[in-house]
């Protein structure tokens, strides 16, 4: 899951400038996404959790392990690989601007707390994109016992980083 949990952190250090909604609103009156979401940060976003992503790869091609785990292999090869990386990271991303279009629809203003979605839109969402890239290495991967222990852990680290990024002041809130 590393490549699905870093590129948020990621772009809300490296992002910033024009926002992806390029400011439009709908008909609701409300913004499509918001400021929050801006191509700086989905691209950094995604080169962070690919770059994560390619060293795991490669790790695992040299067999390195810790404490007895192995590096996951994402594929039978580096394109296969690859892919799914890559759907991890853009798939964290896109969850988590498609939960900002439903809290605009919501009225919630950026930043307001919408618990446990918004500690887990970037993993559906990647879940999503390496289901529809790769779904016989989702299943395969992603057991029930798996999915279990991450959407368990997930709110924990969330919660974690988000108060390590309020404490730095790279996040305007906690959560």
């Amino acid at each position: 899951m590393l490549p699905a949990y870093l590129p948020n952190p990621f772009a809300a250090v490296f992002g910033g400038g024009k926002p992806i909604d390029g400011g439009r609103t709908l008909k609701d009156g409300r913004r499509i996404i918001g400021d929050g979401k801006t191509y700086r940060g989905l691209f950094s976003g995604i080169f962070f959790g690919v770059l994560a992503g390619s060293i795991q790869i490669w790790l695992s091609s040299k067999g390195f392990e810790i404490l007895g785990v192995e590096m996951p292999a994402f594929g039978p090869n580096y394109t296969e690989a690859f892919k799914v990386v890559l759907a991890l990271a853009c798939g964290s991303l896109f969850g988590d601007m498609f939960k900002s279009f439903f809290k605009r629809r919501m009225g919630m203003k950026r930043g307001a707390p919408l618990p446990l979605v918004d500690q887990l839109d970037f993993v559906i969402g990647a879940w999503v994109f390496v289901y529809l890239t790769a779904p016989e290495w989702f299943v395969s991967n992603f057991t029930p016992s798996i999915m279990i222990i991450i959407l368990i852990a997930t709110p924990l680290l969330h919660l974690t980083t988000n108060i390590i990024g309020y404490v730095t002041g790279i996040k305007k809130e906690p959560w």
